[in-house]
């Protein structure tokens, strides 16, 4: 069985949301027969690299304070300790994140594409160090083995898989994405948002029964 999610690297509730599905993944029962393939997807597409406070440009553009926002920054970061994964509240950076998709997708042709995506999660919100730079970027890179030259060609090129990122989030939009994480079973069930880690796994198993009595 596949599985599919879509997820952009400046969303906090992908950070939760992928963590929570890897621990009801470890508790379904056919997890050694599931595929899981991740996918682009920019919540942000015109959004531009600067220092602007996330914070305060995602308030800006769903109308709430600042306070607001940060409440929901806190709610999300309980969620992700509760997960057992690190967060701060605060300072991280608002930007585009078109160059870290395509970066991934230049990491899957060597095989570390999950883990360059599951470091540039570690780095925007565990760390706070801004994914935007183009100096991070190449020390992700160097972090799951890429080599230097090949990342500094990449990221020179805005062509260099661009369709790549492109593809996924078509994709994204014909399948009815409304947000992101977004999740795709065999084809057959979606859903997007947040769950409980045994959401997850009830999940799971509805497809698998679908599955097996199609």
């Amino acid at each position: 069985m596949r599985v599919e999610i879509w997820t952009d690297i400046a969303c906090p509730w992908c950070y939760v949301g992928r963590a929570a599905f890897a621990k009801g993944l470890a508790a379904f029962a056919h997890r050694d027969e599931v595929e899981v393939v991740e996918r682009s997807y920019e919540l942000n597409p015109d959004a531009k690299n600067g220092n602007s406070s996330y914070v305060d440009v995602v308030a800006r553009q769903y109308g709430r304070t600042h306070a607001q926002q940060l409440a929901r920054e806190e709610q999300a970061a309980a969620l992700a300790r509760e997960a057992g994964l690190d967060f701060l509240v605060g300072a991280r950076l608002f930007g585009n994140t078109f160059d870290v998709h395509r970066l991934i997708h230049f990491a899957k042709t060597r095989g570390v594409g999950d883990e360059l995506r599951d470091l540039a999660f570690r780095a925007n919100f565990g760390e706070e160090r801004s994914v935007y730079d183009r100096g991070t970027q190449i020390d992700l890179g160097l972090a799951v083995g890429l080599d230097e030259a090949e990342v500094v060609a990449v990221l020179d090129d805005p062509k260099a898989y661009a369709d790549e990122v492109r593809a996924d989030e078509r994709e994204a939009a014909e399948l009815g994405a409304g947000g992101v994480p977004f999740f795709v079973l065999d084809r057959r069930y979606g859903f997007s948002g947040v769950q409980p880690a045994d959401a997850y796994t009830r999940a799971l198993e509805q497809a698998w029964a679908g599955r097996s009595q199609a």
